[in-house]
């Protein structure tokens, strides 16, 4: 083994990605819901066991419309070694932990991970701070559920309040001036004015951005003369600061964890969505062109390979102080340095080829010497035609 972790974390997640074409020669290709928004391509899906340093230990390919809490039973214990010397914690996110999986693990004696819960509730007096850098605070009030037993770790983070305000912000700005559109389209000719009708476009309204639309009650003014809609109010009912912006819930039935190795345990599903990310982006896995199954699945296989290459770079980098994304760190650190080919005319009339790597510049000298690798990648190779 190249690096010898202790086998105690283990992450699982799905992600799916969508075809070029039909995909007619693919057992596995299925409409669904598409995390890319492609909903016109059929998708395949491809489930990810990593340990609790990142590396990928299994896969398995499923159709792309597998439901993801459903494929937990069905698939963990042949993913998930039940019966190792110590039993794997496995670490889901809020998608697969539903009560019926937490039911399910707990019963089939796996150590239950840490695992996101859609509730919130924040006690700042009772809260201990995780972590203060000065640029994010966690903080966290321990409470054990007294109808589970579980332990659940209620935090707030600075930083993540920070995004979700923006978030919302964005979506309540864009949902306001839909609204006001609407609204004043009923004293404009051309325009929908009818009760019936303008009762479906709040409907839709209120779908499409549900993340503002849950603080207001809106009424409809029917006209009942003409059938038409006279008037649109809209009241605020609560306030986003009343739902806790940056506040979530993580949830564990290991007692014996303190606060912080809960926090620190479940930032491990941040990587696994990095990976995610790294497969789709700069190796390749999206979009798929081939067709026939075995292909597909090859495909899918050569791009988790090809993963374990660029996790083993990052970790041996790690070791040495240097924490940079594959990306828009490492790629973008070893730009500029470049092989070129140089053209000589001699004397006797001619040609000669010379080949050679340019010089690498302090930066990328320190990523190489950190691999233990040439700062000079191939030999100067020389040709005369």
């Amino acid at each position: 083994m190249l690096f010898e972790f202790d086998e105690v974390i283990t992450l699982y997640d799905l992600t799916n990605t969508f075809f070029e074409g039909t995909g007619r020669g693919n057992t596995n290709a299925e409409l669904g819901h598409s995390k890319e928004k492609r909903t016109d391509c059929p998708l395949v899906t491809l489930a990810l066991v990593l340990d609790g340093s990142g590396f990928p230990k299994r896969s398995e390919v499923f159709a792309g419309n597998v439901s993801e809490p459903n494929t937990l039973a069905q698939r963990v214990g042949t993913l998930v070694e039940k019966d190792a010397s110590p039993t794997p914690t496995v670490v889901l996110d809020a998608g697969f932990a539903t009560e019926e999986n937490i039911a399910w693990r707990i019963e089939n004696q796996y150590h239950c991970g840490v695992s996101r819960k859609r509730h919130r509730e924040f006690n700042e007096a009772e809260a201990l701070t995780i972590k203060d850098d000065g640029v994010s605070r966690i903080q966290a009030p321990r409470v054990v559920n007294a109808d589970t037993g579980e332990v659940e770790l209620y935090c707030h983070s600075s930083q993540r309040e920070k995004k979700e305000q923006g978030i919302q912000e964005l979506f309540t700005k864009r949902f306001e001036n839909a609204r006001e559109k609407l609204a004043s389209g009923l004293n404009k000719k051309g325009t929908v004015k009818r009760y019936d009708k303008v009762l479906e476009r709040v409907g839709r309204l209120k779908q499409k951005y549900s993340r503002a639309a849950q603080y207001d009650d809106v009424s409809v003014v029917h006209d009942e003369a003409t059938g038409k809609a006279s008037a649109i109010h809209w009241q605020r009912t609560q306030t986003p600061e009343e739902m806790l912006p940056g506040v979530y819930c993580l949830r564990t039935n290991q007692e014996q964890w303190d606060e912080a190795t809960l926090c620190r345990t479940y930032t491990l599903l941040t990587d696994l969505e990095a990976v995610f990310r790294s497969l789709k982006s700069e190796l390749g896995l999206r979009p798929i062109f081939h067709s026939k199954t075995d292909r597909v699945t090859g495909h899918l296989f050569i791009s988790v390979l090809a993963y374990h290459l660029v996790h083993t770079i990052r970790i041996q980098l790690k070791a040495c102080g240097i924490h940079l994304s594959w990306g828009e760190g490492l790629r973008r650190e070893l730009e500029g340095q470049d092989r070129a080919t140089v053209e000589l005319k001699r004397a006797d009339g001619k040609t000669q080829h010379i080949r050679k790597t340019s010089r690498a510049e302090p930066r990328q000298q320190r990523i190489y010497d950190a691999l233990g690798i040439s700062d000079r990648p191939g030999k100067t190779q020389k040709t005369i035609i």
